[in-house]
């Protein structure tokens, strides 16, 4: 494979594409709501119509609009459907030739569309995800080629480093600065993983990417893994993700085929291979040294660093871990420079975050933004304000491990630095969005308990700490609390904070502390009562 094969390709591939494509969004979410009957409801009525020559029916990632799904979109010409049903699928084709169509059009330039920056998602819902050939008509690879042909791997993660590119996987620790460790570590063998172990109560920020844009990650992972010296590469999965699992494994033999893993890849000295690892759901397995443990088939439990992974992780050998976002930025910052992903965000909070957005709001759904956008943008503009006109209370961020943050500071950037000063986290995404019907002391509960039954119990704070405060925030909700009950709570918290193994038991008991801080009155009216 050379570069004139991707050219050859990808022309090719846009030639095929000479015709009108209807777009049917086939993510989990929408196949779940009929999306997979829709695409063979659309297919069937094409034919029908004597319009294969014509019209292309394709199965595409996730479109964003989650609450509006499952959408259609006629592309190029970008008409948009929503709440799109099988039965709708004959109006829709005959639209195309100017026939009437009560479907509900959907507005591809409202803000929620709009406000977005799209790098990671750029081909979601754009281009069929189980065909190479339209990721390479896409550009996909070249930066690849040209990391591997051009330049050497220590100015590959010259680039990273410059780019200000840091973890998407919630701590944030600079990505440059962790790949060069692992390059400068000894070892006879060396590995890249992909942290895909999304386990999040509403987040799906992950595994869209896996579903809608497998080889843009594929290729963030054999850039890495050129740049620091390694050959193999896994992708821990998560098993709730079936669809992704597929859809990552058909990039995978593609990918094998066209000569873009394995050995020799583009008829260099690079070998490199992938192979998936699917996890049982512990939430603790996001940890990196508990995912490492059960990618070589221990039990997921986090051990103490040091020593990091980047000098022995995998089997004892230097070990890059990163997460499905930060490898899916990889290609973009080789195809345009450190320079232009840096000009994107914040001082220290460099290019665009994904979330999914969910909770009571209008618009639910994934939406890609650059750093440094504010709460309120978010919630009210591309959000679309709360669900049926409630007011809007809250919204946390990073997932059960994350702040609630109230409504008077939504004029907060969301920058990891911003976040941590008002109590809570980035994360890998989550987005929860409260109304003024939220109890908030419940939902402080409900994360605690989810904590509780994810913790995996090596660490004494966590383990005896997560059902001792779930246990105090039942007694309140019970109405049989006191005043020393929220002293106890608190002072349980910065415990668990400080003594903690891994990150699980350090950053559970946020949504406590923050909801304590904010919402103190909701705690004293349990005890008043």
């Amino acid at each position: 494979m050379e570069l004139h094969d991707l050219q050859l390709i990808a022309r090719r591939e846009r030639e095929r594409r000479r015709r009108i494509r209807i777009h049917c969004c086939t993510s989990s979410g929408c196949l779940a709501s009929q999306g997979l009957e829709i695409q063979k409801r659309l297919e069937a009525a094409v034919a029908e119509a004597g319009l294969e020559g014509e019209v292309e029916v394709v199965g595409v990632g996730c479109i964003g609009s989650c609450g509006q799904g499952p959408m259609v979109e006629i592309a190029p010409e970008g008409t948009l459907y929503e709440y799109v049903r099988p039965e709708d699928a004959e109006a829709i084709v005959a639209a195309i030739n100017g026939g009437e169509c009560s479907v509900q059009r959907g507005d591809p330039l409202r803000p929620f569309f709009t406000r977005q920056f799209p790098i990671v998602r750029k081909n979601a819902g754009k281009i069929d995800p189980e065909r190479i050939e339209e990721y390479i008509a896409a550009g996909g690879y070249r930066s690849l080629y040209r990391a591997i042909n051009e330049m050497s791997p220590a100015e590959v993660i010259d680039e990273i480093t410059q780019s200000g590119l840091r973890g998407r996987g919630g701590a944030g620790y600079p990505t440059g600065l962790k790949w060069s460790t692992v390059a400068k570590s000894r070892g006879d063998r060396k590995y890249v993983v992909c942290n895909g172990d999304e386990g999040d109560p509403g987040a799906f920020m992950d595994r869209s990417v896996l579903e809608s844009d497998p080889h843009l990650v594929l290729e963030g992972m054999c850039i890495a893994a050129y740049a620091v010296g390694a050959d193999q590469g896994y992708i821990y999965v998560r098993g709730e993700y079936p669809f992704a699992i597929q859809r990552l494994q058909k990039a995978i033999n593609q990918a094998k085929k066209f000569g873009l893993l394995g050995s020799q890849i583009f008829d260099s000295t690079f070998d490199f291979r992938v192979d998936i690892r699917v996890g049982a759901g512990a939430f603790v397995c996001g940890e990196e040294t508990a995912l490492l443990a059960s990618i070589e088939g221990r039990r997921g439990q986090p051990r103490p660093r040091p020593p990091y992974p980047a000098e022995s992780g995998l089997w004892g050998k230097p070990t890059l871990i990163n997460n499905v976002e930060t490898f899916a930025n990889i290609a973009a910052i080789i195809e345009h420079g450190p320079d232009w992903y840096a000009s994107i965000g914040t001082e220290s909070s460099r290019g665009t975050k994904v979330f999914a957005l969910t909770g009571k709001i209008h618009n639910t759904g994934l939406i890609e933004v650059p750093m440094g956008i504010t709460l309120r943008e978010i919630v009210h503009q591309l959000g679309g304000g709360g669900h049926s006109g409630s007011e809007v209370k809250a919204v946390q961020t990073g997932g059960p491990s994350g702040g609630c943050i109230p409504a008077s500071l939504f004029d907060t950037p969301v920058d990891y630095e911003s976040l941590a000063r008002v109590g809570s986290i980035m994360g890998s995404g989550g987005m929860v969005v409260m109304d003024n019907s939220t109890n908030m002391v419940e939902l402080a509960k409900f994360y605690m308990e989810f904590c509780k039954d994810e913790s995996c119990g090596k660490c004494v704070p966590c383990r005896v700490g997560t059902v001792q405060i779930h246990h105090l925030l039942d007694k309140l909700t019970s109405g049989k609390g006191s005043p020393a009950d929220l002293d106890q709570l608190r002072e349980l918290c910065q415990l668990l904070r400080d003594t903690s193994l891994c990150g699980l038991g350090q950053s559970a008991p946020n949504p406590v502390m923050s909801t304590l801080k904010y919402f103190t009155e909701e705690y004293e009216r349990l005890i008043e009562r």
